[in-house]
């Protein structure tokens, strides 16, 4: 059961002024490729058909061996979206002889477009300059190694091979960066500046909901082993949260990992919780319970999502009959989120949590902002690369720390994401979408 968390106070007049404020200071959006971008979401949000028929020709745009594959598939995708006019007649421009070959190339440049929108390299050397760049303008970021499951041990190998070899190329490049105190220092001490997500689900290939400790032991070794590296790189290691069936896992994996003697005094290391859990106040409570009786020279930083596989989730808990795993609605999802926020944000006055607030979410924002500033409590804030672009320029603008996630990774392995991201970014029950769309500050700004 939910444990019932403390009410807030009376916040309204400084979210209001902390939300008018980062509002204001977003990016005008009137550049002719920000109107090309939102004229395109405004389409895909409109339209279904088309909505669902791009995405799977993003799916499915690395298999093409060739222009002419590119245009068959998307010819045919195209031709399912009935009801589309624009579907059908795209789908004609991409089988006829005289227009295929330019509808193909402006397809494929479209998702490599998008992919490179998102995605800040291919691998370690290359992400350099992005990530660098973000630090320049004084923001930090996190890099994530794009691929989803592994199924063989060769891969899952590979993976903490690549990943060790990130955080190794990452630092040594963040040496010669310029100093940034708000990035690298904060009420619980020093911060990286380099900083890894990983995912279990990549590490071991017997990660499965009905036998957790087989995906515990298989992964616990190559944790262990990028724990080590962070550690003596001097980086931070963060565990990501995939769906729900393997969250015990992931989470018991983590924290006996960390509670080894030898990670005593590090590396800097954290975890994901999701908020659109109906159990997420409960884990909350674990986490925090856990990093109090922690011996421990390093906080343990728990970064606040809201959840990116409600779908998932959803059609899991109804094949098998379940009772869904996630919080039914919007408001709901946002009102547990805001108390979750003012929840993490009360325990950082211990020293041993630090809190990061991971929300595209205006409104979202300005809560945890003006209840942090109320509370004197030092935070950061996390975006996604690509989504979160204009929202990170508005917090660095008003002075906060943010941090953005960079999925690095060639095109293949980042479709999943990509497609996941494009979901959210066109969800008509987004705040992205609403935004776009030019709602009012008010309506942005509304509580839940």
């Amino acid at each position: 059961m939910a444990t019932t968390l403390e009410p807030a106070p009376d916040l309204a007049p400084a979210i209001d002024r902390v939300g008018r404020r980062l509002a204001a200071a977003l990016p005008s959006g009137r550049t002719p490729k920000a109107l090309a971008e939102r004229a395109l979401m405004g389409r895909l949000m409109d339209d279904p058909a088309l909505r669902a028929a791009i995405f799977r020709f993003v799916d499915v745009r690395p298999a093409c061996r060739d222009e002419r594959d590119v245009a068959r598939h998307l010819g045919e995708l195209l031709a399912q979206a009935e009801g589309s006019a624009l579907g059908q007649r795209g789908a004609r421009m991409a089988t006829r002889r005289t227009t295929r070959a330019a509808t193909a190339g402006v397809a494929a440049l479209g998702v490599r477009g998008m992919a490179h929108r998102f995605i800040v390299g291919e691998d370690a050397a290359s992400s350099v300059p992005g990530v660098e760049k973000l630090w320049r303008s004084g923001a930090a970021a996190t890099v994530d190694l794009l691929g989803e499951t592994t199924v063989t041990e060769a891969e899952a190998d590979s993976y903490a091979a690549r990943c060790a070899e990130t955080l190794r190329t990452l630092q040594a490049a963040a040496a010669r960066w310029p100093s940034q105190p708000l990035l690298e220092r904060d009420a619980a001490g020093p911060i990286p500046r380099v900083n890894l997500s990983v995912k279990v689900s990549a590490l071991t290939p017997h990660l499965h909901p009905n036998d957790p400790e087989r995906g515990i032991a298989g992964a616990a070794d190559r944790l262990r082993g990028l724990l080590r590296v962070a550690r003596d790189t001097g980086a931070h290691l963060h565990v990501d949260m995939e769906s729900f069936d393997t969250r015990e896992a992931i989470t018991e994996l983590t924290l006996r990992l960390l509670s080894e003697p030898e990670f005593r005094a590090g590396p800097s290391a954290g975890i994901v919780l999701q908020g659109y859990l109906v159990e997420s106040p409960d884990h909350l409570e674990r986490l925090l319970d856990w990093a109090q009786a922690r011996d421990a020279e390093q906080p343990f930083t728990i970064r606040l999502v809201k959840g990116a596989y409600w779908d998932h989730e959803m059609i899991e808990a109804a094949r098998h009959g379940w009772s869904s795993p996630v919080i039914d609605g919007r408001r709901a999802c946002d009102r547990n989120y805001e108390a979750l926020s003012r929840r993490l944000i009360d325990a950082t006055a211990t020293g041993k949590v630090r809190a990061a607030i991971a929300s595209h979410n205006l409104r979202s924002i300005a809560h945890a902002a003006a209840y942090a500033d109320a509370r004197g409590a030092d935070i950061e804030f996390q975006v996604l690369r690509g989504l979160g672009d204009d929202t990170l320029k508005a917090l660095v603008a008003d002075g906060r720390r943010v941090r953005c996630y960079c999925p690095l990774g060639d095109i293949v392995a980042g479709m999943s994401y990509l497609v996941r991201r494009l979901l959210e970014n066109t969800s008509n029950d987004s705040f992205l979408s609403a935004q776009a769309s030019g709602a009012d500050i008010d309506t942005l700004l509304e509580a839940p």
